[in-house]
């Protein structure tokens, strides 16, 4: 299935939100500490840190679809912090398009990014 990009980052997004609040959940009953650890994680800086360990695993597919979604206009908002929100919108885009079209793929990226959530409640 192919969608627009943006869209694929739109659904990334989510998607990693579910996965990091997945490991969230048996850290703290504290409703406050699982805000802190689920938002300091699904922000433009995390992602973007995250992009770049898993870069060199991209595929040359993978690596044109980030492309291109790092490519997609910023919103003027997030000018000041724009080479991030750039390579976080690339890996949203990934998640979602793995999590669409390649589960395989997808379980395989979920456990490497899992293994560099490291947290503390």
């Amino acid at each position: 299935m192919e969608i627009p990009i943006r869209n694929y980052a739109h659904l990334g997004d989510a998607v990693w939100e579910v996965i990091v609040r997945e490991y969230t959940i048996d850290k703290t009953s504290r409703i406050e500490t699982l805000h802190k650890l689920t938002t300091d994680r699904v922000n433009a800086k995390f992602q973007h840190d995250l992009f770049i360990q898993i870069e060199a695993l991209l595929t040359e597919e993978e690596k044109t679809l980030a492309r291109r979604a790092r490519n997609l206009s910023v919103p003027v908002s997030r000018r000041n912090m724009q080479s991030e929100y750039r390579l976080a919108t690339a890996f949203e885009a990934l998640i979602g398009y793995w999590y669409l079209n390649d589960k395989q793929r997808f379980d395989q990226i979920k456990e490497i990014l899992v293994s560099k959530i490291t947290m503390e409640p």
